[in-house]
């Protein structure tokens, strides 16, 4: 191989990008490329163990709950003080949520943006990577090419044949989109039209209408499976690559406790996660876990950024983070929030789902697995006891469906995303490094 490339990895504040982001990382370095995450400064210490190089941007003055303190904190923070408005409906959410959500990202990319210009400066990386829905326009505008990916689901790119992001409406019922779509533009022109101008003044083209990330770039990449998303519903052009899933293989082994590590005749082992930023919300986690406390199932439970104020039933074992990818392949049943990188790691390993979707694009995850099958969508705020331990039951007991989604998972894993993006990463760079004659 020529000289190694330098590829510099932006990842939003949260842990699903950024892990999403680790998995490719991982495989580039070993290929003996320079990799950096540009993260916000409460990453710092937490990537260079795997092998990375860290520049890290404060986004304090924009984002004053990102104090640094823990890595995606601003984030924890706010999901915490935010949680009501997830009682609400998507549409209400495009004004409570969903607005605010963006321009939080927006203020953070403003004020990055002289900090990120100088880390490019400095590194002169031969390729730029942003897993995030807002752009920062040092990234296309450093001559150096930008690949994009989108880690929420693939909704998060527009179409007219498919339903609008955001809105979790069913497929087969286009006629409630228009009223969604109305909505998100009237709450969000004025705020795109600002980020808009302000991208364009940093010397980077103009937006499509009404998104806030550019899709003319060197590479797009999106994760979903084959199996989940909108093939043919909404035509995207050559530069758009899905690789399926894109399962990190950074995280340690997980071994089953002793205490629920027995398994009864009919008793399942079922995962329960309502991600980091989920599990902030310590009220609905406690309900959820009070729920199934006298289930005759077992429970792996990630708990959160407030474990300390869960008390888990008998029935039960849990930690405040846990090796997901190597959880869920232990695991008969997920019960998620529908967040995109548990939804495509529990079809990567073949597991049906019980969705509680509270925000942005899990409401989109969790109607497409109901309506697809591979799972059942539950009211996050509303369920009894008995919906949540029916739905289980019900899962658990389709033998048929349980085979039918470990066949696809095998699919799905020997397509090997994860080497496939890693690969249309490397190619861009290595293309853009001979057409400069950089060597």
């Amino acid at each position: 191989m020529s000289r190694p490339l330098t590829i510099l990895f932006l990842p939003e504040s949260a842990y699903g990008p950024t892990n999403q982001c680790i998995g490719l990382g991982d495989l580039l370095l070993k290929r003996g490329h320079r990799v950096v995450f540009a993260s916000e400064t409460s990453w710092a210490g937490r990537l260079s163990p795997l092998g990375f190089d860290e520049r890290l941007i404060d986004l304090a003055e924009a984002d004053p709950a990102a104090t640094g303190e823990d890595a995606g904190r601003f984030w924890t923070d706010f999901i915490a003080e935010t949680a009501p408005e997830f009682r609400k409906s998507t549409t209400e959410q495009l004004t409570t949520f969903v607005k605010p959500t963006y321009q939080a990202l927006i203020d953070g990319a403003m004020y990055a943006e002289p900090t990120l210009r100088t880390i490019i400066d400095e590194l002169r990386p031969d390729v730029l990577v942003e897993d995030n829905v807002v752009i920062f326009p040092a990234l296309t505008t450093s001559g150096a090419p930008f690949v994009r990916i989108v880690s929420c689901n693939p909704l998060e790119v527009p179409g007219d044949g498919v339903a609008p992001r955001f809105s979790g409406l069913p497929d087969d019922d286009p006629a409630s989109w228009a009223p969604f779509r109305t909505e998100f533009e009237r709450t969000h022109k004025d705020m795109w039209e600002a980020f808009n101008a302000w991208v364009v003044a940093q010397g980077a083209p103009p937006l499509p209408y009404l998104e806030f990330m550019p899709r003319d770039n060197a590479a797009n990449l999106y994760v979903y499976p084959e199996e989940g998303d909108y093939v043919g519903a909404r035509p995207l052009d050559r530069s758009w690559h899905r690789i399926d899933s894109s399962v990190r293989r950074t995280d340690d082994e997980y071994v089953v406790p002793d205490s629920i590590a027995h398994r009864p005749d009919g008793s399942a082992l079922v995962y329960v996660s309502l991600g980091s930023l989920g599990g902030a919300d310590v009220e609905l986690m406690q309900r959820l876990v009070d729920a199934l406390a006298d289930s005759p199932h077992r429970f792996i439970v990630s708990m959160g950024p407030r474990a300390d104020e869960l008390t888990l039933a008998d029935n039960m074992v849990g930690a405040q983070t846990l090796p997901q990818t190597t959880v869920i392949p232990r695991a008969d049943l997920v019960i998620t929030h529908g967040g995109n990188n548990t939804t495509t790691e529990s079809l990567h390993f073949g597991k049906p789902m019980v969705v509680l979707p509270l925000f942005w694009d899990q409401y989109d995850n969790a109607q497409r697995m109901h309506e697809l099958g591979f799972g059942i969508r539950l009211p996050t705020y509303e369920f009894t006891p008995e919906q949540l331990n029916a739905a289980v039951d019900t899962l658990l007991a389709d033998t048929a469906l349980r085979g039918r989604m470990a066949e696809m998972g095998a699919r799905i894993r020997a397509r090997d995303g994860l080497t496939r993006g890693a690969d249309i990463i490397e190619r861009v760079g290595l293309e853009h490094r001979r057409s400069t004659g950089a060597g």
